[in-house]
């Protein structure tokens, strides 16, 4: 807690006129440019390693970067959060960030304690399809433990909750919409996005980038 007390102090001892004006600016509205979900984990940091700026984008951030399936029997703030950045922010693209080592798909494999972790388990159901894949043979990188391979198929399965959404499918059809799936390796600190026609994760260097730049237009 001091840490964060003496971040305070540090911001505004060190925020520049320039970031002054941002502020002032965004205190008007915000139009970001994307709806970016991601896991809690306190190691992903999604402004940090796309350096984005304040208002750039529209964050979920749940334990294991989970969004309930349109039939889903109580909504919940990410199904909220998604309509309102469709409805009112207007967005046109959804990133959909796992991570390596996560602490949500170690809870899924290797099972909690219910009687401490009731809630968890009950929002893990969300991903227990990537799990299912994983041990049916669906593996996008045999090098990566098993954990790590559940949370890359965990990224592909949120995309399909997101996209199960009539009003957001209806958006994709007409091509005002794109999801994408990124995925965090924390100990090289590199972030990789799914090729749908090589069905692997990708590295984003300044090549691939360029590649996502062009189909973006």
């Amino acid at each position: 807690m001091k840490k964060l007390i003496q971040g305070i102090v540090d911001f505004r001892k060190n925020l520049t006129q320039e970031n002054r004006d941002l502020f002032a600016k965004l205190a008007l509205g915000q139009k970001p440019d994307a709806l970016f979900i991601a896991c809690s984990d306190s190691r992903v940091v999604p402004n940090l390693f796309a350096s984005t700026n304040p208002g750039d984008v529209f964050v979920i951030r749940n334990v294991g970067n989970l969004i309930p399936p349109a039939d889903a029997q109580h909504p919940d703030g990410a199904q909220a959060a998604i309509e309102y950045s469709i409805f009112t922010l207007s967005i046109s693209d959804i990133v959909v960030c796992g991570h390596s080592e996560c602490g949500a798909i170690n809870a899924l494999v290797k099972g909690s304690d219910a009687k401490c972790c009731s809630h968890l388990i009950s929002w893990l159901k969300y991903a227990e399809e990537a799990q299912k894949r994983v041990k049916e043979g669906f593996v996008l990188n045999p090098a990566l433990s098993e954990q790590n391979q559940i949370s890359q198929a965990n990224v592909l399965l949120q995309m399909e909750h997101i996209s199960s959404y009539p009003f957001v499918r209806k958006r994709i059809e007409e091509k005002k919409l794109r999801v994408h799936g990124w995925w965090f390796d924390i100990a090289r600190a590199d972030v990789y996005c799914y090729e749908q026609s090589l069905n692997q994760f990708t590295l984003i260097d300044e090549d691939e980038a360029k590649l996502i730049m062009h189909r973006l237009g």
